[in-house]
């Protein structure tokens, strides 16, 4: 594929696409038009050439997209066709649910750490991965050959273990902590607000409530 950069907007909708056709390929689904494939996504047809066509089309004009040759594609695209060793700092009940949630393994995303500061928490094991206090952190890492961590403690805490995984090697850290993260360019993050993620949510809910209102 041409090293070219993709817009944001585009790579936010590449995981939808790679979920709906996961869902067509386990209703046995072997090809879909553009426009068959915009009525599910409620995206419209073009819109999704535009997307596919940033990475080299993949549809034959008058045949549609093979749907299992598609799924693939984009799985490697977003890098789910190789394995992504994670580390998960803070054990709370966000860390421990993240933890739980196989279906992250079929995608590649292979927990093989967990820590917290918590004394009460070191030692306990959650799928059959003990929880490690910080002091070993830099030393997994390494060992382990970790890129990618989760941050799921407190905000106050997350810029000083951010700057320490950084400092180890990981290259991309998933952020639920509620704070933006000051790391180098060649270090990625992904945050996830999830209070503004409700908020967003509840706008829609008054702002359509609002709405029905004011037509009575």
């Amino acid at each position: 594929m041409e090293n070219r950069t993709i817009s944001k907007a585009v790579i936010s909708r590449l995981p939808r696409y790679y979920r709906y056709l996961g869902e067509l390929l386990e209703l046995g689904v072997e090809r879909i038009s553009s426009n068959e494939l915009s009525i599910r996504m409620k995206v419209t047809a073009s819109q999704i050439r535009q997307d596919l066509n940033n990475f080299g089309g993949f549809g034959q004009q008058g045949y549609g997209y093979n749907v299992k040759y598609l799924y693939t594609e984009i799985g490697k695209i977003l890098g789910l066709d190789r394995q992504h060793p994670l580390i998960i700092i803070g054990a709370g009940n966000l860390g421990q649910a993240i933890a739980n949630y196989a279906n992250f393994e079929k995608r590649g995303f292979i927990i093989k750490g967990m820590f917290d500061i918590n004394p009460r928490l070191i030692g306990l094991v959650i799928r059959g991965i003990e929880i490690r206090g910080v002091d070993d952190l830099e030393q997994f890492i390494q060992e382990n050959h970790v890129q990618m961590a989760a941050l799921t403690i407190p905000k106050t805490k997350a810029p000083e273990i951010a700057e320490r995984l950084v400092n180890a090697g990981i290259k991309a850290i998933w952020n639920f902590a509620h704070v933006d993260l000051n790391v180098p360019e060649d270090v990625v993050v992904e945050n996830v607000h999830l209070s503004e993620s409700l908020m967003k949510l509840s706008y829609r809910l008054c702002s359509m409530q609002d709405e029905e209102n004011g037509k009575e």
